[in-house]
């Protein structure tokens, strides 16, 4: 995907882009294409696979984000989606949060390049982050971290009420069967599966979308290591 090919599609999900977010994007690109050459941030090496699969992909969740304060990306890596996100909607406030310390200096580094504002990033784990930082947000997402019973309680107890958690992902029909549990538990529930196809070339592509209905306990979210080795389970 070129420049003109993001233009168009962005159309699509309801983006008019405007030249001055365009450069802020060749610029993001050319930054991590050149930075990715000694650290290792993501596979892809070449501008038309960052345009199609970081910066287009990201922003396939646009139409969740009216009205929207404050996001956190859960394991936003080299940024996506939230840096992207910032770009597009210098409105919300964009917390990016990783416990890869080597990105989250790419991502020091980045705001310098970019200048732009509205982006806080937290080195360190989500389940400490979120013993402070409870009912905190809009809008949480995570693309492609952890399987989605994981992201769940993660996730959830950092959302206000109303808010909403969107994990990226492919194709997850088995993750949302074994994650149904952790999402009621957490008085929460899945209002949207978005199944499509990445433009060109024809990859699949999910978005879920899980809304929180009312207060999680405040156990949640627990020590990593019990989230992955007891998967929260309603009792019979």
């Amino acid at each position: 995907m070129n420049k003109n090919d993001l233009i168009k599609y962005l159309e699509n999900l309801n983006i008019n882009i405007t030249n001055e977010k365009l450069q802020l994007l060749q610029k993001y690109c050319d930054f991590l294409l050149d930075y990715n050459k000694t650290t290792n941030l993501t596979a892809i090496k070449d501008e038309e696979g960052v345009y199609l699969k970081h910066f287009y992909d990201s922003l396939t969740i646009n139409k969740y984000l009216d009205n929207v304060n404050t996001l956190l990306d859960i394991g936003t890596g080299a940024g996506f989606p939230g840096m992207v996100i910032a770009i597009i909607h210098p409105e919300i406030h964009v917390t990016l949060l990783d416990s890869n310390n080597k990105k989250i200096k790419f991502l020091e580094e980045l705001i310098k390049v970019l200048g732009i504002t509205n982006v806080s990033l937290v080195y360190g784990r989500c389940e400490t982050y979120a013993k402070d930082n409870k009912e905190k947000f809009d809008i949480v997402t995570s693309r492609a971290v952890a399987r989605l019973r994981i992201l769940c309680e993660l996730a959830l107890p950092l959302l206000k009420i109303n808010g909403k958690f969107i994990a990226m992902k492919g194709n997850i029909t088995d993750e949302i069967n074994e994650a149904n549990d952790t999402i009621n538990i957490l008085n929460s529930k899945i209002i949207e599966q978005d199944i499509f196809k990445l433009p060109i070339e024809n990859s699949n592509r999910e978005n879920v979308v899980i809304q929180k209905i009312n207060s999680c306990d405040d156990k949640y979210p627990r020590d990593y290591d019990k989230i992955i080795k007891k998967p929260l389970v309603k009792k019979q």
